[in-house]
């Protein structure tokens, strides 16, 4: 059944003169309300008939610089940000993306400089720990007036307008308190993460030990190693620690390179595996739930990561709208087997 103007105006809560106004780009009309009826066109498939859609004038340009670009968990990151790049296309805002694909501050660096080189009004990035990514950022807010804000992973001592991520130490302890449980609070833990820099992965590692020192001081910790987010690696590491440690109870991976878990239990053929949580819910992390080569998976909603930066440089820079908070925290998602689609 063909969409009607009178159902978006009634989902939009406004007139059909109001909707026939904003698809078809004519008279005066405010951005929010424009925005709010194109985005239930767009969600029921409505078409504009004999009327190619009108590219806006492009009023405000938003920097997207993002870091290991080919991981599994900047999936849903960059279909947000995507979404993001669409919806904000409508109010004149453009958005361009320069994606890193490693943790090196060079080039970060290189891909801010291309971007503010383009005339950019507004940066959100994911700073990689570095005092030359520190210094950049405090000299584009304080000496260019561009305003930052930071997502997924953050730098303390920046002048940014906000964060939007996980908080990753309350995650860690989450992580503590599953394994905790799971193990009964005996036994040994292997932590593996991805690079030692990447303050997302220390905020997690630093959360996960210290809820384990308070709440299971019986469960030790049997070495915390570094996989590079390298599926290989991982399994290189699992194997050769429960060739050399007795007693590993549970295993922790904080970063990528997940589906290593599997490989290494297939390979040592165990009569029972550790207990094993992972983070970020993506097909092939769904895939080791779903044949119990983990346990838990704890996600960060890297949707609402990607999304959420760019919508509030917009607000900030067409509106003189400033974030209500200095950290937009997203949902903490534990799931198992048991909760996927």
């Amino acid at each position: 059944m063909a969409v009607t103007i009178q159902q978006i105006a009634e989902l939009a809560g406004v007139s059909r003169g109001t909707v026939d106004r904003a698809l078809n780009h004519r008279g005066r009309i405010a951005p929010e309300v424009a925005e709010r009826v194109w985005k239930i066109a767009d969600e029921l498939g409505y078409t504009v008939k004999g009327r190619k859609k009108e590219k806006k004038k492009v009023l405000v340009k938003i920097g997207v610089v993002t870091q290991l670009a080919r991981a599994s968990f900047m999936l849903e990151i960059n279909r947000g940000i995507k979404k993001a790049k669409e919806e904000l296309a409508e109010r004149g805002v453009e958005v361009l993306v320069k994606e890193v694909l490693s943790v090196d501050a060079g080039e970060q660096l290189k891909a801010i400089d291309e971007l503010v080189e383009c005339g950019i009004n507004g940066l959100a990035m994911m700073p990689v720990e570095s005092e030359d990514i520190r210094m950049r950022i405090n000299e584009l807010a304080e000496n260019e007036k561009i305003p930052v804000v930071t997502f997924n992973s953050d730098i303390v001592g920046i002048k940014r307008s906000c964060f939007v991520g996980m908080d990753n130490k309350k995650s860690g302890r989450a992580a503590a308190g599953l394994l905790g449980m799971l193990t009964k609070g005996k036994g040994k833990i292997l932590i593996i993460t991805g690079s030692f820099g990447n303050p997302v992965n220390n905020f997690r590692v630093e959360g996960f030990v210290e809820e384990l020192k308070n709440t299971y001081p019986e469960l030790e910790i049997a070495g915390v190693q570094g996989s590079f987010d390298e599926t290989e690696e991982v399994q290189r590491i699992i194997e050769n620690t429960m060739m050399a440690v007795s007693g590993i109870s549970g295993i922790l991976v904080v970063s990528g390179g997940q589906a290593g878990v599997a490989r290494a239990f297939e390979t040592l053929k165990l009569d029972r595996r550790p207990y094993v949580v992972i983070y970020d819910q993506t097909p092939k992390n769904e895939k080791a739930l779903r044949e119990d080569s983990v346990d838990f998976l704890i996600d960060q909603n890297g949707y609402v990561q990607g999304y959420q930066p760019p919508n509030i440089l917009a607000d900030l820079i067409l509106k003189g709208k400033q974030p209500k908070n200095e950290y937009w925290y997203t949902e903490i998602k534990i799931m198992t087997k048991y909760v996927l689609p």
